[in-house]
């Protein structure tokens, strides 16, 4: 026993084999237990967390699984260190081994930061999944990888940090560039927060007939930078997203129905009882056609023009679609006109009709003979 002790009492690099001896058994002890937590996680915990509906759950276990116990093994570190007391002269070993313990505890807290990315992700996914845009696809990796490249560079100005070094230096010249880089990017930039803009209001999808400006066509695709419109030319108009964002966008698509507005001029030899009957059959064909929507429409004797008596026909189709909207538009014409010629209507064009009084007549004539006699 007196043996053993004495042993125990021989130091090694200043520090006892006996403090030796202990820090290793905290080290085993501190093994020991990762391995029983990863056991727990994989044995009881996550189990439970899978029978769960919500998927939340499963991705912050497992997130937080290797980052505890990676902490387990900082703890036993940390304790060994303090079993050890290792000497402060003529190298001051404590303080750098405190360092690294703080160096190790802020890799692991970004480790775990950085597994929780996944939760926002698929957060944010499911978000995703219900919009018709690819944009919000193609921009959801995008943020994905930009948070933990975030984490990563605040982990490392930790480290910096608990090393030691002052890092204001640092953070100064990196807001210099920074703002070197925003000023030579700035288009770049504002384009991007054009397509964050578009995301977030969706004026329009893939494959939707927009008119914008000057512009009109169908959206093709929508990036980063510019968003693709093709025309009913087929040519391909590339329109940066900041000046998608300002402009005013007329989305045909949207329309629920589509109007048809037309104003048929007769001839004034139209009898008032033959107007009203014109009226009644229009209206009438108006109600009973398929490809008009009933909720509201308008049929009306309106106005004495210049050369015509007019009525107005105000309604709107079933269908959105440009093609079926002008077979309906064409239908409804052809059966006005059928209407009208059954009726006897003319349809009247353009035309002025010159009356001369008999006593302006008798004067002109008594006129043009007096200059004949002189």
């Amino acid at each position: 026993m007196e043996t053993l002790q004495n042993l125990l009492s021989e130091t090694f690099l200043g520090i006892t084999l006996g403090r030796y001896a202990a820090a290793f058994g905290v080290l085993v002890l501190a093994i020991t237990l990762k391995k029983v937590l990863s056991h727990l996680f994989s044995s009881v915990i996550l189990p439970i967390a899978e029978k769960t509906r919500n998927e939340y759950d499963d991705l912050f276990l497992d997130g937080l699984r290797r980052p505890s116990e990676f902490l387990v093994l900082i703890g036993g570190f940390f304790v060994m260190i303090q079993v050890l007391q290792l000497p402060s002269e003529p190298v001051d070993i404590q303080h750098f081994a405190h360092a690294g313990i703080k160096v190790l505890v802020t890799f692991d807290v970004a480790w775990y930061l950085f597994n929780l990315v996944a939760i926002l992700d698929a957060y944010l996914e499911t978000f995703v999944d219900r919009t018709e845009s690819l944009l919000d696809d193609h921009l959801l990796p995008f943020i994905r990888k930009s948070l933990r490249a975030f984490i990563v560079f605040m982990a490392m100005l930790m480290v910096i940090q608990n090393l030691g070094y002052s890092i204001s230096g640092l953070l100064a010249s990196l807001g210099i560039g920074g703002l070197a880089v925003a000023l030579a990017a700035k288009d770049t930039l504002s384009n991007i927060f054009g397509s964050l803009m578009i995301i977030l209001d969706r004026p329009f999808h893939i494959g939707d007939w927009v008119k914008a400006g000057d512009l009109e066509g169908t959206v093709e695709e929508v990036g980063f930078r510019s968003t693709k419109i093709r025309t009913f030319a087929k040519t391909l108009i590339s329109v940066p997203n900041n000046k998608v964002a300002d402009m005013a966008i007329d989305n045909f698509s949207r329309m629920p129905k589509r109007r048809i507005k037309l104003s048929v001029g007769v001839t004034y030899e139209t009898t008032p009882a033959q107007m009203r009957e014109a009226v009644s059959q229009i209206r009438q064909m108006l109600k009973s056609h398929p490809a008009i929507n009933q909720d509201f429409m308008l049929v009306h004797f309106t106005d004495f023009g210049d050369s015509s008596l007019d009525i107005l026909i105000y309604c709107f189709t079933t269908t959105t679609v440009w093609g079926q909207y002008l077979e309906a538009r064409e239908d409804v014409s052809l059966k006005i006109m059928e209407i009208l010629e059954n009726l006897a209507i003319e349809i009247a064009f353009p035309s002025r009709t010159l009356y001369l009084r008999d006593s302006a007549e008798e004067t002109l004539s008594q006129g043009v003979a007096g200059q004949a006699r002189a």
